[in-house]
């Protein structure tokens, strides 16, 4: 039986859940530097700000104490880890057939009724042990390789001043030097959205967190579904019990 995880899915697994905390407390800390944000290419009165975000607290925040400095440190640093990991599992899922097999949909796995069915059976019991991704798992996962991720990496890239500089059409395409930070944040929060239902959903089956240190194991012989046996048909009738024929 091979591996329902492969090693590189794995490996990026525990590092990128290690590079995202860091980069969100991180990046909360810098929050508090100018709790506004905007649209355009300019952003300095709070008046014109779209959104005013709250002071977040220490405990929440990397280091534990307002340092934008040091807190611009942690994150780029964690920054780098994050993105050559969003390019490494891109190259290995599409290397190890693991995008193809397990997250590419259908047009039925949008319908409500594939979605309805796909969380009463994530609550079934053995659920864990089901071969391959449902439809609702197919979606959020893809949502999350191909929207948040490169988006919070290209959103980061765009208002770092130095990237800045050497792509400044990155910026154009993003909207402007505080659409990219807006876009940045919201793109934050979706991923943290993402990781809170995630760490439930493990959280509920220990099995689910044991598999991705473990790798599990993939049934290459999955189950057919039942069906259920045809009605009983009746008996032929005898030919010498026929009627005889009349010409």
């Amino acid at each position: 039986m091979t591996k329902k995880h492969a090693a590189t899915t794995r490996l990026w697994h525990w590092v990128n859940a290690a590079a995202i905390i860091v980069l969100f407390m991180t990046g909360l800390n810098i929050s508090n530097a100018h709790r506004h944000l905007y649209w355009g290419d300019y952003g300095f009165d709070p008046a014109d700000a779209w959104l005013d975000v709250i002071r977040f607290p220490g405990w929440a925040t990397i280091p534990q104490h307002y340092n934008l400095a040091l807190a611009r440190d942690w994150h780029i640093t964690a920054a780098w880890p994050f993105g050559l990991g969003v390019l490494f599992i891109w190259v290995a899922m599409l290397a190890n057939g693991h995008f193809r097999r397990d997250l590419t949909t259908s047009p039925k796995d949008w319908t409500p009724g594939a979605v309805i069915a796909s969380l009463k059976a994530h609550s079934a019991p053995g659920a864990s042990a089901v071969h391959g991704y449902n439809p609702v798992q197919k979606i959020l996962y893809g949502g999350v390789f191909g929207v948040l991720l490169p988006l919070m990496l290209f959103t980061g890239l765009a208002i770092s001043p130095g990237f800045q500089a050497a792509a400044p059409w990155l910026l154009d395409l993003l909207g402007g030097r505080q659409s990219a930070r807006s876009l940045h944040f919201i793109t934050a929060w979706a991923i943290f959205a993402f990781f809170v239902i995630h760490l439930v959903l493990a959280l509920s089956d220990w099995r689910l967190i044991l598999e991705m240190f473990t790798g599990g194991k993939r049934d290459p012989h999955p189950e057919a579904p039942s069906v259920p046996p045809a009605p009983p048909q009746p008996d032929p009738v005898p030919a010498e019990m026929e009627a005889p024929a009349h010409g």
